[in-house]
């Protein structure tokens, strides 16, 4: 809290003098104060920024093998780019303000809108298929619980400019690749899909107007989070449903697999848009065996996705643990640019988050014990010889080494520690010989091998052989 220095008439006033008392009494209390994060956000002390780090590269890493080259925007958008994607609705669920001049903003609560107004601008000189993945930090103004903060990370591919199957299959292809990535087999994840237009041509059979999906959609999507009881409520609760049209949206959930992908090709054995839809399935599952990780991925008509904008395939991953909830989700959304203001293109993405990811590793016992890890701890022999020890860390570094030396000048046993307590692998042991001869002492600190070693050495290969 700010406060201003007192006039001289404050000080020559009792009143004044008061003043100054209540002021110096808000100052101290408010430097007494203990400030807490905000709720639905994390601190990230160096251990968990290990493990952030490490998601993330790894998210980098798939990303960039497959041909995905990074971008980024804003931290916060124009309050209507959200209103365009998802109605007047979804302001509640944002962070959002009003500047000075009048303009409503939103801090970003996903990607996707950024991503098509982007290509928008430029969709005309952009070789396609545009594929662009980018790790934002992100907010939304929702109640946190498990896997879903307030603040986070996430991880968004997308595909712009094509509408084939095999961009379908590539974006599912990237999920599956992450997953392995980090140690998720098919003992610990599947990701499911479906179709919008396969379930809107099922809806049309059985004579749902067009204009009753989205809200039809919005509880399908509910299907698998809810139980039985609950989710006929919410069918009762759309208000338009005949005996038929509700029985069969009780059960169309259940069709999965093999078996209901076969079930539901009969539901439509007379449409040609449901049945153009099952042969492009088929394909793509094909696809996804082809690619290798068929074992991955499996059909499942309960997968609908709630938002207005899907428009043919959608996908969810889900943990076959305790977290009963999608750990990556994603679909084809072939309007959303043209929306923007850009020209009608096609696009497919998904996204997930390092909240959820985190919880799912940990559930399975797969989150890696990270050590920040230094290369060599260069150790004084003799103090007279500092200058040499920060001599030779600096071109240890400069040559991409990790390297330390303690800030203290200690005995030799006392430094030895000191390396060990860092996750040292090797120490440089430097005393007069440093700088006469060349040579310093390099010994392993796991083997406890050690041999004398000129510095050039040293500097080429810290690890070189230490057998003589």
């Amino acid at each position: 809290m700010m406060v201003g220095w007192p006039t001289s008439k404050e000080v020559g006033h009792p009143s004044g003098l008061f003043g100054i008392g209540w002021r110096c009494r808000i100052v101290l209390e408010t430097a007494s104060m203990k400030f807490q994060r905000p709720k639905g956000t994390r601190d990230f002390y160096p251990e968990e920024m290990a493990i952030r780090n490490w998601i993330v590269d790894r998210w980098q890493r798939v990303s960039e093998r497959s041909g995905f080259v990074a971008f980024d925007g804003p931290i916060f958008e124009n309050l209507d780019l959200y209103r365009v994607k998802s109605g007047d609705e979804i302001v509640s669920e944002l962070f959002h303000f009003t500047d000075r001049g009048g303009r409503e903003f939103a801090i970003r609560p996903e990607m996707t809108p950024t991503f098509a107004r982007m290509v928008a601008g430029r969709a005309g000189a952009l070789p396609k298929p545009v594929k662009w993945y980018s790790i934002p930090r992100l907010c939304r103004a929702e109640r946190p619980q498990r896997g879903r903060l307030r603040e986070f990370f996430q991880w968004n591919i997308d595909i712009a400019g094509d509408d084939s199957v095999l961009a379908d299959a590539e974006c599912i292809f990237v999920a599956a690749d992450f997953f392995r990535e980090i140690g998720l087999s098919a003992d610990h994840v599947i990701i499911k899909v479906n179709s919008r237009n396969l379930v809107a041509a099922v809806l049309d059979r059985t004579g749902i107007a067009a204009d009753a999906l989205d809200a039809v959609y919005r509880v399908l999507d509910k299907r698998d989070k809810v139980d039985d009881d609950t989710f006929g409520k919410m069918l009762e609760e759309l208000g338009f449903l005949n005996p038929q049209q509700f029985e069969m949206l009780t059960t169309l959930g259940k069709a999965k697999g093999d078996a209901g992908l076969a079930s539901v090709a009969n539901l439509v054995r007379d449409s040609e848009r449901g049945i153009a839809e099952i042969a492009r399935m088929r394909e793509l599952f094909s696809t996804l065996e082809a690619m290798s990780v068929g074992d991955l991925c499996t059909f499942d008509m309960g997968v609908v996705r709630g938002l207005a904008y899907y428009t043919g395939v959608v996908f969810e991953a889900f943990g076959k643990g305790g977290l009963q909830r999608a750990i990556a989700g994603g679909g084809r959304y072939d309007q959303l640019i043209g929306q923007m203001g850009g020209p009608a293109m096609p696009a497919i993405g998904f996204a997930t988050s390092d909240v959820v990811i985190e919880d799912v590793l940990t559930e399975f016992d797969l989150l890696p014990e990270l050590t920040q890890s230094v290369d060599v701890f260069v150790i004084d022999g003799d103090h007279a010889c500092f200058s040499q020890v920060l001599k030779i860390t600096a071109e240890l570094r400069r040559r991409g080494i990790r390297a330390l030396f303690s800030y203290k000048r200690q005995s030799i046993g006392r430094q030895m520690k000191q390396a060990s307590s860092k996750a040292a692998r090797r120490v440089a042991i430097v005393d007069e010989r440093a700088a006469g001869d060349g040579v310093v002492g390099l010994k392993d600190l796991i083997s406890g091998a050690q041999m004398d070693v000129p510095i050039e050495k040293v500097y080429e290969d810290p690890f070189l052989s230490l057998d003589g």
